[in-house]
C-alpha cells in the first residue's frame, strides 16, 4: 500500500535496544544481521518508509552529564543498552507498531515515539 501525495504520513523515531556483548557486532548473531540487509524493502511493501537509521558505537564509548558533572559511560547501567535508532513513516501509530514489530533485534526490543516537526531556521 503507497501513499499519495495528499496522504500524510507520520514521523516516528524507533530507539533500537539490545544486548550488549563484549564482541560487539562479531557477537550479533548472523540472521540478525541478514534481517537487517532487506529490512528497509520489507517496511517498505508494507507502506511504510524509513527515511533515516543510524547505529550507535558501545556505552562504553558514552559520556553522561548531569548538570555540571560529566562521566564516562552511560546515563544509567542496563543489561539492555540503545544500540542504534531509525526514523520511521507510517499512517498512524497502529501502523507503526506494526512496521516497528518487524525490527530484527538481538536479545532486546525496540520503543516508538512519534516526532514533533519544527523548522530550523538559518540566521539571515
Amino acid at each position: 500500500m503507497s501513499t499519495t501525495p495528499d496522504q500524510t504520513m507520520t514521523q516516528y523515531v524507533v530507539l533500537i535496544f539490545q544486548r550488549e556483548s563484549p564482541g560487539g557486532l562479531a557477537d550479533i548473531p548472523s540472521e540478525i544481521m541478514e534481517a537487517n540487509e532487506d529490512f528497509d524493502d520489507r517496511i517498505t511493501e508494507q507502506g511504510g518508509r524509513i527515511v533515516a537509521g543510524l547505529a550507535l558505537e558501545p556505552t562504553a564509548t558514552a559520556t553522561a552529564i548531569r548538570g555540571a558533572v560529566v562521566t564516562d559511560g552511560p546515563f544509567i547501567e542496563t543489561k539492555e543498552a540503545l544500540a542504534g535508532l531509525y526514523i520511521l513513516e507510517a499512517r498512524d501509530l497502529d501502523h507503526a507498531i506494526a512496521l516497528a514489530r518487524m525490527t530484527p533485534t538481538w536479545e532486546g526490543g525496540v520503543e516508538i515515539r512519534p516526532l514533533l516537526d519544527f523548522q530550523v531556521m538559518e540566521d539571515t
